[in-house]
């Protein structure tokens, strides 16, 4: 019997080792994709927040007396638990997501990942990202957060105007956010990822591209463009409804977001998904495995997972929904070890449907043996090698069907929404006129 924390601190000393070398996706290949069945990424939902963002409708709340130690037993139990239901035996990532997870203390990150470490293999050089706010996250926290096992910052910056993070309703300022962003690159250089949103109501093109032109000064080898969604239950969503805003202005936002990439491309950034771009090998590996349908596990109140419950007998992939609402969750995970709320076991039709859609974001694309990994006998070749459709995009430059696979182009990724809606009739066709696979016996 390891004694309790053994195991976990060698672990936390070869990270912290591995934070002074050289990451592997320094060398710009893409992480490895996770596919395999005994292999998942860890999502940690922190549902704490300081305030609600007038345009942010995730599953969250406002604390009021939070017991963090009866908190953070229960997202230990739950780790544990599902780890043992998965079989999986193999952890590539974890993430502290929320929320604000940089409200919570660093020993709460530090206690899940022992958990992870004792139950399953969890690498040196395991990306563990945490998200944070520039309001809670001093440097001091941030230092704190790196010697918990934390080697990678996600921060939510979201715009460098003070006007328009009152309207996004920010708890922090422009200022505040290149000090902490300052902090972040100095604590965990080549490993710090930023938020900038466009199409905010009456955002401008020239304004917004002087922003993101002044954050490629400051920022580290990986950003994210996120387009606002107005989102019902919002603030925002009832101002603009109520007419004290105007609506956002779709082609303004396409404009931003055209013109945003090209920028990026300019810096020596790889568009590497839609809405995310690094350069020098800054690939989140995390997301990555998201967009490869690998295994991911949904930690913590509201939380999402898919993967497939070896350690439970099961032989199907199951999407997860964990239990809402973070008293009942905590209620049901003291009950039972986990507040799993809803599971839904994927067909496969659904599973390539998935396959297709998230795999088409990433520059990659799908290639034939990723594909063959979810369908060996429906190539990609039968599903669109003969479509009319499929071929007048190709024709026009936004999608490429080779020998790689299928991928859009640098064009295509920027309207890939309206190429789903021709790809994925074609594949459900295509998967109700199949040929049945050979049935032995008689």
């Amino acid at each position: 019997m390891v004694p309790s924390g053994v195991r976990s601190g060698r672990w936390l000393a070869a990270a912290r080792a591995a934070q002074r070398r050289p990451s592997a996706d320094s060398q710009g290949q893409p992480p490895s994709p996770g596919s395999a069945s005994t292999r998942a990424a860890l999502y940690v939902h922190w549902p704490y927040c300081e305030k609600r963002c007038s345009y942010c409708n995730f599953n969250k709340y406002i604390p009021r007396g939070v017991e963090e130690g009866a908190l953070r037993n229960c997202l230990v139990t739950e780790t544990r638990t599902l780890l043992r239901l998965s079989g999986v035996q193999r952890v590539e990532s974890v993430f502290f997501g929320g929320g604000t997870p940089s409200l919570a203390s660093p020993h709460t990150v530090a206690a899940v990942l022992e958990a992870v470490a004792q139950e399953t293999h969890l690498p040196a050089d395991s990306e563990v990202t945490l998200e944070a706010n520039p309001t809670s996250a001093p440097g001091s926290r941030l230092a704190a957060f790196g010697a918990a096992g934390v080697n990678r910052l996600s921060i939510g910056l979201q715009s460098l105007d003070d006007m328009e993070l009152q309207l996004l309703g920010r708890t922090h300022s422009a200022s505040d956010a290149l000090h902490t962003l300052a902090e972040a690159r100095r604590l965990f250089p080549g490993r710090v990822s930023v938020d900038l949103m466009l199409g905010l109501p009456a955002q401008k093109v020239e304004p917004w591209l002087q922003q993101l032109h002044k954050l490629l000064l400051h920022c580290d080898d990986h950003l994210s463009l996120y387009q606002l969604t107005l989102e019902r239950g919002t603030s925002l969503f009832a101002q603009v409804q109520q007419g004290t805003l105007p609506a956002p202005d779709p082609d303004l936002a396409a404009e931003m977001y055209q013109e945003g990439r090209m920028v990026l491309r300019d810096a020596g950034f790889r568009q590497y998904e839609v809405s995310n771009f690094a350069r020098n090998g800054a690939l989140s590996t995390h997301n990555w495995i998201y967009w490869q349908c690998g295994q991911y596990l949904g930690i913590g109140p509201g939380a999402h997972g898919r993967f497939v419950p070896q350690g439970a007998g099961g032989h199907t992939r199951e999407a997860r929904i964990q239990t809402l609402e973070p008293d009942n969750w905590m209620k049901e995970v003291t009950l039972f070890g986990h507040g799993t709320r809803k599971r839904v076991p994927l067909g496969e039709l659904e599973q390539l449907e998935e396959v297709l859609a998230m795999g088409l974001r990433t520059d990659v694309g799908v290639s034939h043996q990723h594909w063959q990994q979810f369908e060996p006998q429906l190539t990609l070749w039968d599903v669109f090698g003969a479509s009319r459709e499929v071929k007048e995009l190709l024709s026009r430059g936004l999608l490429l069907l080779d020998h790689r696979g299928l991928r859009c182009s640098w064009e295509g990724l920027a309207v890939l929404d309206s190429l789903l809606l021709t790809l994925l009739p074609q594949l459900q066709e295509a998967w109700q006129h199949r040929t049945p696979s050979p049935v032995s016996g008689g």
